[in-house]
């Protein structure tokens, strides 16, 4: 095989290709120097910034559980407000309805639950706050009555149910003054003497005709002499549904006051009235302090 020479005319080519080579192989090396500072600067900024971040995310933990240690004890804090704000309400209700019962009772006359008949005085200056005449169509022989006006409209249902019910059922004498109850008695005691007629017939003071909320009833056909009113159809009907309207017999038999009047009831609030009812008890066995507790509910409907 024949040898290949480099011709002089061929040096220079082959110089300036190694020239190129040797300055190829320097531009390399700088670039790469150039870039392994690139990375080695790099690399300690994203160390730098990962220490940073660290550093950050650490506070930031701190700042979120500072920030959740806070919402836990505002909350505990709000729900004891709350349960507070709760506890205030009732209180508040409850004042409210104790000054609502306070200024309902202010606004009941408190003698209209007193035992009278020979244990309370009421004075000759007393007279119901609140007298009505009562419609002549609801007396005995269209008499002038007067009665309690609160407690009317309770008298009024109990003899317009009566009376659409077929029971023919009149009212003799509803309110009397101290006066009244004065001229009443001295003509009874005329006529019957002292004695029989401190059995029937309350001393002026002692009446609980005076306070308007007692009524004597009779009969079309018994007018005047009620006092046999138990043997009609009127006394049975007032035995079983009086007390729904309010109403209790006074006087029933074997009281300790006065005879048995059948005719003779009393309006003391349809809850008392309910209780007696229940309990088989008369208001007079009550004490006093137990009746007193249902006056603030007198003139509940």
């Amino acid at each position: 095989m024949e040898k290949q020479y480099v011709t002089p005319d061929k040096i220079p080519i082959v110089l300036l290709i190694l020239v190129l080579c040797i300055l190829s192989i320097g531009i390399l090396g700088y670039e790469n120097r150039r870039l392994e500072q690139q990375v080695f600067e790099l690399t300690n900024e994203l160390e730098a910034t990962k220490l940073s971040l660290g550093n950050n995310i650490s506070e930031l933990r701190g700042i979120i559980a500072s920030t959740s240690a806070d919402r836990d004890r505002l909350l505990t804090e709000l729900n004891s407000e709350r349960a507070m704000v709760q506890a205030l309400s009732g209180q508040v209700q409850n004042i409210s309805g104790d000054v609502g019962k306070l200024v309902k009772l202010s606004k009941t006359d408190p003698e209209l639950l007193k035992k009278y008949s020979k244990v309370y005085f009421l004075n000759e200056n007393y007279v119901p706050p609140k007298l009505i005449s009562v419609n002549t169509k609801y007396t005995y022989a269209q008499s002038e009555q007067f009665f309690e006006g609160n407690a009317w409209p309770f008298l009024q249902t109990l003899l317009d149910t009566a009376t659409s019910s077929g029971i023919d059922l009149k009212i003799a004498s509803g309110y009397r003054s101290f006066d009244s109850q004065v001229g009443l008695k001295s003509s009874y005691k005329v006529t019957f003497g002292a004695g029989t007629a401190n059995s029937f017939s309350a001393d002026q003071g002692y009446s609980e005709h005076q306070l308007g909320t007692a009524a004597d009833f009779t009969t079309s056909l018994l007018g005047a002499n009620f006092g046999t009113l138990d043997k009609t159809e009127a006394y049975k009907w007032l035995t079983n549904n009086a007390y729904k309207y309010g109403f209790i017999l006074s006087y029933p038999k074997n009281n300790s006051y006065y005879i048995y009047e059948p005719w003779h009831w009393r309006f003391v609030g349809k809850a008392l009235a309910q209780k007696l009812y229940d309990e088989h008890k008369n208001f007079y066995d009550l004490d006093q302090r137990e009746i007193d507790t249902h006056l603030i509910y007198f003139f509940d409907p």
